[in-house]
């Protein structure tokens, strides 16, 4: 079972190298997208389901994997800290409810892992990558204002220090949309 992963994981490794990975649609600013997508507990979100709240959104090509598995443990570890700056975090990747809750369950990870099995959703975040007739989500990750605005994107992030990054990028952009504009 471990070799398949690891094969699985250079598999998809391979293809995202050799595959485009440029994001022309969304824009920040751009309305969120919505979505209406099962996570591990068998629970729907939506979109407006989190309004009036901010949330990160990252999408990821493959439960178990090892790129994966270190950005949802990046994710697991900076969570409280993500919630304490009143952000809701949502994993996606074209993986069954069955798929996520095993992984969630493994890695003890406390947040939401959405089931867009059919590509939907990460199509609609130009976050779906079409390799012939393996479909995979991009490793993209999108912060969304409270009034359902895109505040942020993130293209091919690193697994390792990404939530780092989400982190401060949250909490700054947080400042900024608290300051009181001047005329």
């Amino acid at each position: 079972m471990q070799l398949k992963s690891i094969i699985t994981a250079s598999l998809i490794a391979f293809l995202l190298a050799v595959s485009s990975s440029s994001i022309a649609g969304l824009k920040v600013g751009d309305k969120a997208p919505n979505f209406a997508l099962q996570d591990q507990n068998n629970i729907t979100h939506t979109l407006s389901d989190y309004e009036g709240q901010w949330l990160v959104l990252y999408f990821y090509p493959k439960d178990d994997t090892p790129g994966c598995t270190t950005q949802a443990c990046d994710f697991r570890d900076a969570v409280k800290r993500i919630i304490a700056s009143k952000a809701v975090v949502f994993g996606l990747s074209l993986d069954s409810v069955t798929s996520h809750k095993l992984f969630a369950e493994k890695y003890n990870l406390p947040f939401s892992l959405l089931a867009d099995e059919t590509g939907e959703v990460s199509e609609l975040y130009d976050s779906l990558r079409n390799l012939l007739v393996y479909k995979v989500a991009k490793r993209n990750t999108f912060i969304v204002d409270p009034e359902g605005n895109i505040a942020k994107i993130y293209l091919s992030v690193d697994p390792k220090t990404h939530s780092e990054m989400v982190l401060n990028d949250l909490n700054s952009i947080q400042k900024a949309s608290d300051k009181p504009e001047s005329n």
